[in-house]
């Protein structure tokens, strides 16, 4: 581990732990730097993933990632699930919290999605003061991570990487910056990704996550089902040059391969991180082919949603 960002210290180069691999760590031990778990599927259970997930605490150092703290709600903190992240975190050590920059739920429902929220004044005061409340009642500094897009908001009065830097700022919480989603959200509303990290408060960014996705032509999606293009990893180097390493992680969440191919792929970060190549390897990826449109809908600008 090389010096802490923001007390988060740089573990390496890590995977997703998915149930599908549970056996093959156990038994294999496989030389992997840490891991990355979903902390909704391991908060309320008792049983075998809690059992397997206490032995791999024993032998890796562990990141929790949340889907449903719905940050940019205007429902109420549910401090039931807060206290569930507080008890896991303690139990396997965790080395930090990590949530996304958006919005889950309203009324008490959860969509089970990751909603975009309008980037201007309003909303960052809201958010400001929430983190501000997770952060005390969690002990600890939170991760947020930025989103991958396919709308803006006619409400929206400045950048995203504006809004990200504010906030980090305004309330020391560690980015979490997720290099694809960077990719997909800058090909969607026809951004330079480039000047979007270089806009970004450096000194906050405390993980990388590295991901595939899928090109429907006019738009991207971000699946986490497939290898890492080309265009990301070589933004990856470009971010890496900025902040130095960082700690790294490959999520691959759908068509999910045999481990020895997820951990083929995290390896490719180091020729990054090492030598600032600009291609993975001598053998460069597939190009990018967009595959049959689906129902997903162009990115456009949303007006419905206001933030009262």
């Amino acid at each position: 581990m090389t010096e802490a960002r923001l007390g988060h210290p740089d573990l390496g180069l890590g995977l997703g732990l998915r149930s599908c691999h549970y056996q093959y760590i156990l038994d294999q031990q496989p030389d992997v730097d840490w891991f990355e778990i979903i902390s909704e599927n391991y908060m309320n259970s008792e049983g075998r993933p809690r059992h397997i997930l206490n032995q791999i605490a024993e032998r890796y150092p562990l990141v929790m990632h949340g889907v449903s703290l719905s940050i940019g709600s205007t429902d109420p903190l549910n401090f039931d699930y807060l206290d569930g992240l507080k008890k896991l975190a303690t139990e396997i050590n965790a080395r930090w919290v990590s949530d996304h920059i958006c919005w889950t739920g309203i009324a008490g429902r959860n969509t089970h999605d990751l909603l975009p929220i309008p980037y201007n004044e309003e909303t960052l005061g809201h958010l400001t003061a929430r983190i501000q409340t997770v952060q005390e009642y969690l002990g600890r500094p939170l991760v947020l991570e930025n989103p991958s897009s396919y709308i803006t908001f006619a409400a929206s009065t400045m950048a995203e990487e504006e809004f990200i830097t504010r906030l980090v700022r305004q309330t020391g919480c560690g980015l979490l910056l997720d290099v694809n989603n960077v990719y997909v959200s800058c090909y969607n509303h026809d951004a330079d990704p480039l000047d979007y990290i270089r806009r970004l408060p450096h000194e906050s960014i405390v993980q990388f996550h590295l991901a595939g996705h899928t090109n429907l032509g006019t738009h991207l999606i971000d699946t986490h089902d497939g290898h890492v293009v080309d265009p990301v990893w070589n933004l990856y180097r470009e971010v890496c040059q900025l902040t130095g390493n960082v700690s790294t992680l490959l999520e691959w969440d759908a068509q999910i391969p045999e481990f020895p191919v997820l951990f083929a792929e995290v390896q490719k970060a180091k020729k990054f991180r090492d030598g600032g190549l600009t291609t993975p390897f001598e053998e460069q990826s597939p190009p990018e082919q967009p595959v049959a449109r689906s129902a997903v809908p162009h990115p456009t600008t949303l007006t419905m949603i206001e933030y009262e």
